[in-house]
């Protein structure tokens, strides 16, 4: 397989970034310019979807590059809980875990179009939240921004505050499967390319 021009993350979470980083890769980010759904499937597919719909774009623009997209949401119940877009809905999405576990689901696709490479990862994840009172949700939401973070929490920013127990791997509630995504690039010999 030829190897490909670039390592590209098709994706503007600092948090993605972040665990790339941190896990040796060298690569660009180019967010891609599509829209997300937020609703009418089921939690696991929605993610699917949207990683699917950020790598594509990205690949379809650059097929010479290896590009990883990837999506998470949390869900309790099935009803999926996104990206609040106000401190008040920050609030009830905390209130609305308080004391009970959901799911974290995170779906990853990995596209280098030149070389045929299409792969699906996904990893659902059970975390468990503490009862939280009033103090608490709002000590909380002083110190950690949430209105970029799906549920409206961040389990590696002041976790100790609100939550209980969590499945692991970590990274994936961050959103990427870094152990996981590492161990799938370096089988197709990327790590080569692209790995310090």
């Amino acid at each position: 397989m030829k190897t490909p021009n670039e390592f590209l993350l098709a994706s503007g979470s600092p948090r993605r970034l972040k665990l790339l980083t941190d896990a040796g890769w060298r690569f660009s980010v180019q967010p891609p310019n599509v829209e997300e759904i937020e609703t009418g499937l089921p939690p696991a597919e929605l993610v699917y979807e949207n990683a699917s719909r950020k790598a594509k774009a990205v690949s379809a623009k650059q097929p010479k590059a290896l590009v990883l997209g990837s999506d998470t949401t949390v869900a309790i119940d099935e009803e999926i809980l996104n990206k609040p877009t106000s401190m008040p809905e920050a609030k009830e999405m905390l209130r609305h875990l308080s004391g009970r576990a959901h799911e974290v689901h995170t779906a990853v696709k990995i596209l280098y179009t030149e070389g045929s490479v299409d792969l699906d990862l996904s990893i659902s994840n059970r975390v468990q939240f503490k009862k939280l009172d009033e103090a608490v949700i709002h000590e909380y939401l002083d110190q950690v921004y949430t209105l970029d973070k799906a549920g409206g929490y961040a389990i590696q920013e002041k976790g100790e505050l609100i939550i209980e127990s969590y499945e692991e791997p970590l990274s994936s509630i961050i959103g990427l499967p870094i152990e996981l995504v590492t161990e799938k690039l370096i089988s197709l010999g990327f790590d080569k390319t692209f790995r310090s």
